[in-house]
């Protein structure tokens, strides 16, 4: 199975699965699975927290699985959040929380009306089932980023080594890192982008969620890529949205 395989070199590398469900309780294929088994037999771990607290994100939604959160996302329309595909696989009930940074509180409530997943990439877009006014994520294109680019990754991920469910960030954080690839793979064999730790690294709970970049175009802020794998430690590996801005658009009109 193809997808077996491209996971499989990952693991090898010590690379893992950045959604908190992929780690604990439910394990969607048996990719998945070896996933859960990378994770929790250790290695080289590290987290979002060497960064800092998010300000101002109001694109930002936290997901969750069962009423845990287990993964971040972007809201890109008004019914449309853009997401990590591991993260949405069938389970648990899926909501969203967003219009606030907290993931505890504030903002609004979401659930899922329609899950449409990338055929190769792991991505996914999610119709929700109320529309929102909250400032949508700015989506770039290809050229947003540039080797040797310094970017953002945001998620409410780990704040912790080990079990990382228990330790889930309740506020909404970001950390610096180095553009090193713009031909990585995301865990599914999509194109990705691929960064090193500056001041931080993504890390279980951050799966979802986006990387920024100021456009060396137009010098504008956009989002490029969203959270696919990570080793916990150096490097993590980023769904090149850019590259699949056309299915995008066909379907959530953006």
């Amino acid at each position: 199975m193809r997808l077996h395989r491209v996971f499989s070199a990952a693991a090898r590398a010590g690379i893992a699965l950045l959604s908190v469900v992929a780690m604990t309780t439910v394990v969607p294929s048996a990719s998945a699975e070896t996933a859960a088994d990378t994770v929790a037999d250790g290695g080289a771990q590290t987290f979002i927290i060497d960064g800092g607290i998010a300000t101002d994100a109001p694109w930002a939604a936290r997901l969750y699985r069962g009423g845990s959160g287990s993964c971040s996302a972007t809201v890109i329309a008004p019914e449309w959040i853009l997401t990590a595909q591991h993260c949405v696989g069938a389970g648990a009930e899926i909501t969203f929380r967003v219009g606030s940074l907290d993931a505890e509180s504030g903002g609004t409530i979401v659930g899922v009306d329609e899950i449409i997943h990338h055929p190769s990439a792991d991505i996914s877009l999610v119709r929700i089932d109320q529309a929102v006014s909250v400032p949508f994520s700015p989506l770039g294109t290809v050229g947003a980023a540039e080797v040797g680019q310094t970017v953002q990754l945001y998620g409410w991920g780990a704040t912790c080594t080990g079990n990382e469910g228990a330790c889930q960030s309740r506020e909404l954080k970001y950390a610096d890192t180095r553009v090193d690839s713009l031909n990585a793979r995301d865990w599914l064999g999509g194109i990705a982008v691929g960064v090193s730790r500056i001041n931080g690294i993504a890390a279980g709970g951050d799966s979802g969620g986006p990387m920024f970049a100021t456009s060396p175009i137009d010098g504008q802020y956009y989002q490029i890529g969203v959270a696919s794998t990570s080793d916990r430690a150096t490097v993590s590996f980023y769904t090149d949205i850019t590259r699949y801005r056309d299915w995008i658009s066909s379907i959530a009109g953006v």
